[in-house]
């Protein structure tokens, strides 16, 4: 990939005053020295029953990736040829219909991990395709030949993974489009999370879109996971398929033989995770669809009829189930049979994709999504997780050479990390090249700014900036008001502003996400970031978003400087505190 010079930057006007997410955090250790790796165990050999797979789940004492004979079988895995779910016996023994195209995976359970491969790959699967992929542009499955005469999963102990608290990173939309692009991720969030630790348990789940069609840049992300500290797990995305794939079964076959399969499940602590596939490929017609396949819902029934009613479900896939900003799209496959799977469990959905960042809580109504789930409004929280590309790395480019890639709504580039605490979940964002008391930020809407982006809104090369965007004169006073762009903000949290150290006064949420329809415009832009995207030809802009707040700027303020103190609270009790500083003149 092409290196690039460091830099950092500030994503938020003013001052974050910290705040401590976790109060009990997991614990750390050295990955380097600590990681377990290896690969999954292929006995080569004839099959009695080649229309069954047979294999052991065994704890590989000596990590050597195979099963030596004092090494004992696991009891009570589930493994799943993507159909299939079935459960090991007391000697660790399974046997699964063989098919075709199958891919056979473990569910990692508490209290184990998977080995990871030298870049970091969780190894917990196997491919049956015997004549291996089409001919396509990007190399897909080679040939595995015959069904083997066993296929064994090893795993070894791990506290991590037997401990309650753990912190999950959720990583949006790599989607680097070339090796220059892989630079500005390697130097963006992969940096950051090479600094961090204590998430070597629950490990990283990439949301998918890993490459933007080039497959051929899967080289260079598998160079950025290494720099993890943690098992890497991902799932496909729209921009990972093989355009070129003569049939539906082969479309994900680069990405199956580069990061595993389409779906799956793993657990860690009392959170149980699953990852699906809900893109849906006609290479008949070369148009993407979204859902999952009647397949796939069958073995999400099954699977999730192992999970013990306690545990915590994390359900991810690369298209939102559903989100504010595109709420009115075409209905997702199966929607209604996944929200049935998971009635009356403890569930948070994840989705990528948009490249904005959304907080919904259970109850949020859209008008788009009554045909889908009713008028009672979404069952749980869904969180759609911010892109590591942020708006596919355009954008100013900062004093080292990075993009500041801010999306569409406004958020920075970055990671999510989901703590969790028994079966109770926090979600958290951290901006590239800042920390978690970066959570926000503050700006003016004017009228004087409403009338340069009326202007300049359908501007792409590059729209000349506004002058003085934090001055405005008394006569606006009454039409102006101070915006802020809380990024995790959701229904349930509260943001409050000071001014000149008064009494806080509460401010209203444009978008109340109680059935009204989708409100976008100058009005309801953030003018923080809309004022850098226009200045530098950003395509999509801050002017439609569930996370802002707006506060009416008093008509008799004196002329000469203000300070606004701003205080957001999320629905945890979490604070985050910036300040802005304005003019008003004559």
């Amino acid at each position: 990939m092409t290196a690039v010079a460091s830099t950092s930057a500030a994503h938020a006007t003013g001052q974050g005053h910290g705040v401590t997410v976790t109060d009990k955090a997991p614990t750390s250790v050295n990955w380097t020295e600590s990681a377990y790796r290896g690969s999954v165990e292929v006995v080569r050999g004839a099959d009695d029953t080649p229309d069954v797979l047979n294999g052991v789940v065994f704890n590989d004492r000596n990590r050597n990736s195979k099963r030596d004979a004092d090494e004992p079988g696991i009891e009570g895995v589930v493994v799943s040829n993507g159909r299939d779910v079935v459960m090991t016996g007391d000697d660790g023994r399974y046997a699964l219909p063989a098919y075709d195209n199958m891919v056979v995976f473990v569910t990692q359970p508490r209290g184990y991990q998977v080995p990871v491969d030298e870049n970091n790959f969780a190894q917990f699967s196997y491919i049956h395709l015997p004549e291996g992929s089409p001919q396509m542009k990007y190399q897909g499955i080679p040939p595995t030949g015959d069904l083997p005469e066993s296929v064994n999963f090893p795993l070894t102990k791990s506290r991590l993974t037997q401990s309650p608290w753990q912190q999950c990173i959720i990583g949006g939309d790599p989607q680097p489009l070339n090796s220059e692009q892989a630079g500005y991720a390697q130097l963006g969030a992969f940096a950051d999370l090479q600094k961090r630790t204590g998430y070597a348990g629950c490990g990283a789940l990439f949301m998918g879109d890993e490459a933007s069609d080039d497959l051929s840049v899967y080289e260079d992300v598998r160079e950025l996971v290494g720099m993890i500290n943690g098992p890497a797990r991902f799932l496909p995305g729209n921009h990972d398929i093989n355009l070129d794939a003569p049939s539906n079964g082969h479309a994900f076959d680069t990405y199956r033989a580069t990061f595993g399969p389409e779906y799956y499940s793993y657990d860690v602590g009392k959170a149980h995770f699953i990852a699906l596939n809900n893109i849906r490929y006609n290479t008949a017609t070369h148009k993407v669809a979204y859902g999952i396949s009647d397949q796939q819902l069958e073995w999400l029934r099954r699977d999730i009829a192992q999970v013990p009613e306690d545990s915590f479900i994390v359900v991810a896939a690369h298209s939102p189930l559903l989100d504010f900003l595109w709420h009115t799209s075409a209905p997702q496959q199966n929607l209604k049979g996944i929200y049935q799977a998971l009635e009356g469990r403890k569930v948070v959905a994840l989705g990528g994709h948009t490249h904005v960042s959304e907080n919904l809580r259970a109850g949020d109504k859209m008008p788009g999504w009554v045909n889908k789930i009713g008028n009672k409004g979404l069952p749980f929280t869904h969180l759609t997780v911010p892109a590591i590309a942020g708006q596919w790395f355009k954008g100013e480019l900062l004093p080292g050479g990075y993009p500041t890639a801010m999306q569409q709504d406004g958020t920075p580039p970055g990671v999510m990390t989901l703590d969790i605490k028994n079966t109770d979940v926090y979600e958290r964002f951290t901006p590239v090249g800042g920390d978690d008391s970066d959570q926000m930020a503050l700006g003016l809407n004017t009228p004087r700014y409403r009338t340069w982006y009326d202007q300049y809104k359908d501007n792409r090369v590059g729209a000349p900036q506004l002058d003085k965007p934090l001055v405005l004169s008394r006569d606006e006073l009454g039409d102006s008001w101070l915006t802020t762009n809380y990024w995790m903000g959701s229904t349930g949290s509260t943001v409050e502003v000071s001014l000149d150290g008064a009494a806080p006064v509460e401010a209203v949420r444009t978008q109340q996400l109680q059935g009204e329809k989708r409100f976008t415009g100058a009005a309801y832009s953030d003018p923080a970031a809309v004022l850098t995207q226009l200045s530098h030809g950003v395509r999509l802009l801050a002017d439609s978003t569930m996370h802002l707040w707006r506060y009416d700027l008093p008509s008799d303020l004196a002329v000469g400087t203000h300070t606004a103190t701003v205080t957001a609270t999320d629905v945890y009790g979490r604070q985050f505190v910036e300040t802005l500083t304005f003019e008003v003149t004559e």
